[in-house]
């Protein structure tokens, strides 16, 4: 039974309703101030409507404009999360997107992407080589079985 579009949703529902990881959803969080679910005993995270709004704008203007995270928090600084909102999935008029993610994305913002962007590759290199390792040892005990 699906929920009703008024209802709160947990985490783990608006992951899947926004087809992101919950672990991007938090990420989110620490990224955008605006982004403020209720917390519940526990910690336990409770999206509002408008708090899922703001979430497919922000997956929107990320995944499918190909802003970056400093150009949506600079739109959302600049611009106000009603006007940002209004540049959503679910707008049915508003202000336009800019054409281009540079438009909002000035060179500040790039040093740091670029840092990001070889922090994320490190990271990568790295779990590939941890990854490697384990198929190796995974190789290895299963010789060991088969004998």
């Amino acid at each position: 039974m699906e929920k009703s579009i008024d209802a709160f949703r947990t985490i783990s529902e608006a992951a899947e309703e926004l087809d992101v990881p919950q672990h991007v959803l938090r990420f989110w969080e620490t990224r955008f101030s605006q982004i403020r679910p209720m917390k519940r005993g526990g910690g336990r995270r409770y999206y509002r409507p408008e708090d899922m709004d703001l979430l497919r704008t922000i997956r929107s203007l990320l995944y499918g404009e190909g802003y970056t995270i400093r150009g949506v928090q600079r739109l959302l600084k600049e611009r106000g999360v009603r006007a940002v909102m209004a540049m959503g999935p679910n707008a049915g008029e508003g202000e336009p997107v800019p054409s281009s993610p540079m438009a909002v994305d000035a060179s500040e913002g790039d040093a740091d992407d670029a840092a990001d962007a070889e922090a994320f590759a490190d990271m990568t290199r790295a779990l590939r080589a941890a990854l490697s390792d384990i198929e190796d040892a995974q190789r290895i005990l299963r010789s060991a079985h088969a004998r």
